[in-house]
């Protein structure tokens, strides 16, 4: 286990890490709830997946589909995010993180700064690709890690997607994962995460393996890891994020099943 990971999740294993996604927040087309409700059941979820065992977890907005990107996000989606999150790390005892889609990093690092969330999940840190939101030009790594030095939160780590999900990389196509992953370290990532081309499809093992060959900073697996996953995946993997998989029938949409929580913490645990 990498120093910089067992900084945020003491231990020798592979952790896994449980997502929270928040019902959709105020001005997005699937909003019904208000804010007040989305914390609560938040809260809710987050417990089920300390209490089956995972060593961290993620708070993400992914019912504010579909996605406005970076600047789009509005200052709503901060509020309703940090409202979440405060009464999430509150609630927990183990470390959480902060995801705020799409793009939303300096978002989601004002608010894991400001909550106590001890990392946050960037999904185009380095290079250009194109993302169902559209054209993602220009690489976070630059003005994000200049934003987290202004704000005085350089303990608050960055997990950068390499190839993220739901996206084209026909435009870097001649580059190889670990070469994304060498461009990732040069510029400033604190780890990276693998994951399959869509939510809950499998990473592909190779393109972990890649990855935890051409880097000395942690790997996390980002999608699509299931109980009978977990042992290969290890091998290579410092952590696994689990989101489809704990939720009621592995639908990412259902709220998380204890049950199959602590099957998945059972199987992590050998």
């Amino acid at each position: 286990m990498h120093q910089n990971l067992t900084s945020i999740m003491p231990g020798d294993s592979t952790k896994l890490i449980g997502m929270v996604h928040v019902g959709a927040l105020p001005g997005t087309p699937a909003s019904v709830l208000p804010v007040a409700e989305l914390v609560k059941q938040a809260v809710v979820e987050a417990k089920m997946i300390e209490d089956a065992g995972f060593d961290s977890l993620i708070v993400e907005n992914m019912h504010d589909s579909p996605y406005v990107h970076g600047d789009e996000l509005g200052p709503e989606i901060v509020a309703g995010m940090a409202c979440v999150c405060k009464a999430v790390t509150e609630a927990v005892k183990i470390p959480v993180g902060v995801q705020i889609l799409s793009g939303g990093n300096k978002h989601a690092m004002s608010v894991a700064s400001a909550v106590g969330g001890r990392y946050i999940r960037c999904e185009n840190f380095v290079f250009a690709h194109v993302a169902d939101e559209g054209l993602l030009e220009r690489a976070e790594a630059g003005p994000l890690l200049r934003y987290r030095k202004s704000i005085g939160a350089e303990d608050v780590k960055v997990f950068c997607d390499i190839k993220k999900k739901h996206a084209s990389h026909a435009i870097t196509g001649d580059l190889s994962i670990a070469e994304f992953a060498h461009g990732g370290e040069f510029f400033g990532a604190d780890g990276f995460i693998v994951t399959g081309v869509t939510t809950g499809m499998a990473a592909d093992l190779d393109d972990v393996k890649a990855v935890r060959e051409a880097t000395k900073l942690p790997v996390l697996v980002g999608s699509g890891v299931t109980p009978e996953s977990v042992l290969a995946l290890s091998e290579y993997a410092d952590a696994l994020i689990v989101g489809s998989w704990i939720k009621s029938d592995g639908y990412w949409k259902n709220a998380v099943d204890p049950k199959r929580a602590a099957e998945m913490v059972k199987a992590g645990r050998g």
